[in-house]
């Protein structure tokens, strides 16, 4: 295989071609594309991998996965590494499609920002993008996953800017600096939002001075509609979820006073669940059904279920319980429903992987067994993949509403704060700590 490598000067909006040169060169510009060009012959009719993870919490932002054929045991050393790269420090991971990685990271060296796009069969760099930019070490750097549609790629950065890229060659299409154009307040420990993208469209929250939600196209970055912020809230860290309730759809996501949803045609501002959360909320809402929607977060917030009603021309919403935060929170990670069971990680005896009914009831815990801290997890083949935030351990579980049963167990990442989410594609999972991203093969042979 012949690996070209070439570099442009981005200048405005103009891209310029500069040359190109050996893997050991080294280009540096204020703002640059690197493209790498792999020559390569493909079988006829090749076609996209059957099972991508476009965004956060994959295709249907659930933190389900649809594949099967995975493995159920793993080997004494654990699942077979495909491929290891170095990361900076943070939290971001990946989306996956049709065979390409696509992640947010930060070279603290340069300085530079950095958009990255890797082949998911070996790890590969295809191309990345890198942009000057100051950002200092706050709980780590980077901490969102980006969205594809295999043509555009949307970065949401710590900064709070919108990039969108071209799939295929890194290049920046449009962006919206959420600051400058909606008036937003970055949040401690900076931007934690994951864009949505859905068939026509990217949607983001601003929360700013003047816009609460927006929709853009895809392809120009044009406004569709935006939902004014009549209340003046500040964004925090929760992302924005798809729901239809009371055959409405829509989008929910959570601030520091509650949860909101506004319709997806117009952006209109239907309904408002108050809810004090403190000092920040990172868990995104969970629509339970047409009706029904938990929430939940850090800080001592707890949780609450609530009902979601339409009636006449509007929407009101009703409490169903609460979970007091000596209960059950989870802190970071938006939890799972699973027959007709929420899975998290709890906040009570901090790091428990909880089953809850519901009610609100919890059937069981993984206390004796294992501590996850924050760590993060999906639901795939019937099967929850979680890492244990502390130490980097990785354990498969059966999927179970009755009790705990662990499957295996590797040690395949390492260090403190392992709280980037998983991601899987075509039974290869995308995982990572503050240093590295690692591939792992979990299909079954």
């Amino acid at each position: 295989m012949k690996v070209l490598r070439f570099y442009w000067y981005r200048s405005g909006s103009n891209v310029k071609y500069m040359g190109s040169q050996g893997q050991n060169g080294s280009v540096m510009f204020a703002k640059r594309v690197c493209l790498t060009l792999s020559l390569l012959w493909f079988a006829p009719g090749a076609v996209g991998t059957a099972a991508d993870w476009p965004q956060f919490r994959g295709p249907n932002r659930d933190g389900i996965s649809r594949e099967t054929g995975l493995l159920r045991t793993w080997p004494a050393g654990g699942p077979k590494v495909l491929w290891s790269t170095p990361v900076g420090q943070g939290y971001a991971a990946a989306a996956i499609y049709d065979g390409k990685v696509y992640f947010n990271d930060y070279d603290e060296k340069t300085s530079e920002y950095l958009i990255r796009c890797l082949t998911l069969a070996d790890g590969k760099e295809l191309w990345r993008f890198s942009e000057k930019r100051r950002i200092r070490p706050n709980h780590s750097i980077t901490r969102t996953v980006p969205a594809t549609d295999g043509k555009h790629v949307f970065s949401l950065d710590p900064k709070a800017v919108l990039h969108a890229l071209d799939a295929a060659t890194g290049q920046e299409v449009w962006r919206k600096n959420l600051v400058q154009e909606y008036g937003s307040k970055i949040p401690p420990w900076y931007n934690g939002q994951c864009p949505l993208i859905e068939e026509d469209r990217v949607v983001i929250a601003p929360v700013g001075t003047k816009a609460l939600v927006v929709a853009l196209d895809k392809a120009t970055g044009k406004e569709i509609w935006r939902t004014p912020n009549a209340d003046g809230w500040i964004l925090s860290h929760s992302s924005l979820m798809p729901a239809t309730l009371g055959g409405v759809k829509q989008y929910m996501f959570s601030v520091l006073q509650g949860t909101v949803g506004v319709s997806a045609a117009d952006g209109k501002r239907l309904w408002h669940f108050p809810f004090k959360f403190n000092l920040s909320v990172s868990p995104s809402p969970l629509a339970i059904d047409s009706e029904r929607v938990y929430v939940t977060g850090p800080y001592d917030a707890g949780g609450a279920m609530f009902r979601v009603k339409k009636a006449g021309g509007g929407f009101t919403t009703e409490q169903v319980f609460v979970h007091a935060p000596e209960e059950w929170n989870s802190e970071v990670q938006t939890p799972i429903l699973f027959e007709n069971h929420m899975f998290a990680v709890g906040k009570k005896k901090r790091g428990l992987f909880t089953c809850v009914d519901l009610n609100g009831k919890q059937v069981w815990d993984s206390a004796g067994k294992a501590s996850f801290e924050l760590g993060s997890f999906i639901l795939a083949d019937g099967m929850f993949l979680i890492l244990e935030g502390k130490t980097g351990m990785l354990r498969l579980l059966e999927a179970n509403t009755t009790a705990y049963k662990e499957l295996a167990s590797a040690q395949i990442l390492s260090g403190h704060d392992v709280w980037g989410p998983l991601a899987l594609s075509n039974g290869k999972l995308v995982i990572r700590d503050l240093t590295k991203m690692v591939c792992l093969d979990l299909k079954a042979r």
